[in-house]
């Protein structure tokens, strides 16, 4: 049913985008058609992506779901790159990083506890993820906000192109690590069992159809994203909201919808791993990854981006952090966890619509 909506939002909506720009329709109906197709669209990159995850094995099948997820949300950045719109960008990085932490995180597990009372997954993995995460967040990212207070532009500017260049090469060592050289080695019972059952699952579409169907949703989301972007100033002054509210709220639930829906889709099929390598796997590869090639990428652009987030900013993700990190440090989870994890998006939500 709900991959019928999805096929009707994408053949009406994405013809829609395409002659709405042309035609110069109002702002807010386009900014609604634009996010509806998105979403739609990530639906398919979502449903693209488990397919390869059923073929690869739930690792890699976290980690494609993670960069798909994450493709729609660099595309949009670099548009707003390129407008100018450097807080939208570091505002909508906060945003996918509670966002994943607790929004697609606290669903999966209160979603997948509603129906099993105890879930279970890769203890290793969440213990190694954590460690990343404290790393990602807490040290590259209060590092420069710290340190810039005594720089000026030009100084702060190359503290955050050295931290961006450290953050890719120690996140292509980690995907190394996790990959190739201790790839099996933290395996458990339960990811074993779960690895095993995975490959008895037949995937909804083949290999080849599988990368088109990615292809083809990602083309069109740049397209549309670069669209969206030109409508934010409008459907700011129109509801009264702040540049920090778009892009912590509205860009990071649109730009990681495909994600969203998998992980809660994973978890109520009780694939954990998959589930929380989804959500704390994206997490890592937007502040690894995503948030530093932004910053080497704006030095093209006549506004350039430093790594310098706003206090608001910097002081939620760094308590998503640390609450993320006493909740999945056991390797289990249950309903209560995820309604936790979803109370502090909320609060962090009300905080930021009121700023």
């Amino acid at each position: 049913m709900t991959n019928k909506i999805f096929m009707l939002m994408t053949f009406i909506g994405v013809p829609l985008s395409v002659i709405g720009s042309i035609m110069h329709w109002p702002t807010m109906i386009l900014f609604i058609i634009y996010c509806l197709s998105i979403v739609a669209l990530a639906s398919y990159m979502g449903r693209a992506t488990e397919s390869l995850a059923i073929v690869a094995g739930p690792r890699i099948g976290g980690l494609l779901n993670a960069t798909f997820g994450n493709a729609v949300e660099l595309i949009i950045s670099i548009f707003s790159l390129k407008a100018g719109l450097i807080g939208v960008v570091l505002a909508s990085l906060t945003g996918s990083v509670i966002g994943n932490l607790l929004l697609v995180a606290g669903l999966s597990f209160f979603v997948g506890g509603l129906k099993f009372k105890r879930q279970l997954f890769n203890v290793h993995d969440a213990r190694h993820n954590s460690g990343l995460l404290m790393f990602a967040i807490i040290v590259a990212f209060v590092i420069p906000e710290i340190f810039s207070m005594n720089m000026n532009e030009t100084k702060t500017l190359s503290l955050s192109v050295g931290i961006s260049i450290i953050l890719i090469a120690l996140y292509l060592a980690a995907l190394f690590f996790k990959l190739v050289t201790h790839r099996g080695v933290y395996q458990t019972e339960e990811s074993e069992a779960a690895a095993e059952n995975g490959h008895h699952e037949e995937p909804e579409w083949g290999k080849g159809k599988s990368i088109l169907i990615l292809l083809l949703s990602t083309l069109a989301v740049a397209y549309i994203s670069e669209n969206l972007v030109h409508t934010f100033h409008y459907v700011a002054e129109a509801f009264g909201w702040t540049e920090l509210f778009i892009g912590v709220i509205i860009v990071a639930i649109v730009g990681n919808a495909a994600e969203h829906a998998s992980a809660i889709v994973m978890a109520y099929k009780n694939k954990m791993d998959i589930a929380v390598e989804i959500a704390v796997g994206s997490t890592l590869q937007i502040a690894m990854f995503v948030a530093p090639v932004l910053v080497l990428l704006s030095l093209l652009f006549e506004k350039k981006m430093p790594l310098v987030f706003t206090l608001p900013e910097l002081i939620t993700m760094v308590t998503s952090v640390l609450l993320m990190v006493v909740i999945s440090n056991d390797g289990e989870s249950n309903w209560f966890e995820g309604l936790t994890l979803l109370a502090a998006y909320f609060i962090m939500g009300i905080g930021f619509y009121l700023l």
